[in-house]
């Protein structure tokens, strides 16, 4: 299968950003086309104005009336817009929020329609988006919504790490109600499904953190990880299932422990991503785990303060191009694995 030829949608995120940069100096590389071909949905003349601000004749694309036109040797571009919508490199606006939807609808509905393999988003900005038509905290439950998931999962991967959070973008404040016996044990459940399926690891060694400083020292600061991390813990432990914690979160990533471990799962958002971007910035993958669909991110945002400056660095967009392909072929051999009689099932012990 590694000769199979990915079909790529492609999200500009927020016009006044560094997406369109990213995209153009990714695929200003051919060789890139040998993988997959890819389409963006968005607009020719938003593009040619991020182009111009790049002043080289390098980052071509060719425009494209639909997907099953695109050329399998260009960046295409699908116009979901044909209105001449002026950029402002690094001013959050309305406009930057519309334009950003009316693209990520475009390439979710390619992906609804069979017209491509994966999703592959630049960033947006979560206030501007807001509208009707968005009232969400984020591309995660966005999809989720979208592509109509029980379940989800935001992971930040690289290639020494892979995170998942049980809380992503929800105010601290709000953090502990979030965290309960079931929605722990939902993740852990989703980050062992999406190791196994996603990336071939047959029984996946996952470690779970604390949510309490020094995971709650024995219920000294906070009781949590007693009554209702720990308890989900052993619920899985109970399928036979490789789960390890809790740990506590600066000793578990300032000892490199997480190395020792196939996946790690965090309780909130900065608890994870925090360490997980100082060690693997630039480099780093957002996976939605849980999607019947793949999709993955960059690990950075808009990038306003940079925006329109040539100063965007593409390695972590490349990255998470290279990943949803890596998902996807991996997926097809789990589906072609599964159905064999012979193959072990997940969560049961072998006699």
């Amino acid at each position: 299968m590694s000769d199979l030829k990915v079909r790529v949608a492609i999200s500009q995120g927020d016009i006044n950003g560094i997406g369109w940069e990213v995209i153009l100096k990714t695929f200003a590389d051919p060789s890139i086309f040998d993988l997959c071909s890819a389409v963006v949905y968005g607009s020719s003349k938003t593009a040619s104005q991020h182009r111009k601000s790049l002043n080289s004749e390098e980052y071509q694309f060719a425009p494209a009336r639909d997907a099953d036109q695109a050329n399998p040797r260009k960046l295409n571009v699908v116009n979901v817009y044909e209105e001449d919508v002026p950029v402002e490199f690094g001013k959050p606006s309305d406009n930057g929020g519309k334009y950003a939807l009316l693209s990520l609808e475009g390439a979710c509905n390619a992906m609804l329609q069979g017209k491509a393999d994966v999703l592959l988003t630049a960033p947006i900005n979560k206030h501007t988006i807001q509208s009707a038509q968005f009232p969400f905290t984020g591309h995660t439950t966005y999809l989720q919504n979208k592509f109509s998931a029980s379940e989800s999962l935001m992971m930040l991967c690289a290639p020494n790490m892979k995170v998942g959070l049980v809380t992503d973008h929800v105010p601290v404040s709000e953090i502990a109600t979030g965290i309960t016996i079931d929605s722990v044990f939902a993740k852990i459940l989703l980050m062992n499904s999406s190791l196994i399926r996603d990336f071939g690891i047959r029984r996946p060694k996952i470690a779970v953190l604390g949510l309490n400083p020094h995971s709650g020292d024995g219920g000294t600061i906070g009781r949590e990880e007693l009554d209702i991390i720990i308890p989900a813990i052993n619920k899985a432990k109970e399928m036979n299932l490789n789960i390890y914690g809790t740990y506590a979160a600066d000793g578990f990533f300032g000892n490199g422990a997480y190395s020792s471990f196939d996946g790690v799962l965090a309780m909130y958002h900065d608890q994870g991503l925090a360490p997980f971007k100082a060690l693997s910035f630039s480099e780093g993958v957002n996976f939605t785990a849980g999607l019947p669909i793949v999709r993955t991110s960059p690990d950075h945002g808009t990038g306003f303060d940079i925006a329109g400056q040539n100063k965007a660095n593409e390695a972590s967009f490349r990255a998470a191009l290279y990943f949803a392909i890596d998902v996807f072929r991996k997926r097809l051999e789990y589906q072609s694995i599964s159905a064999s009689p012979l193959v072990h099932e997940p969560g049961k012990k072998e006699r």
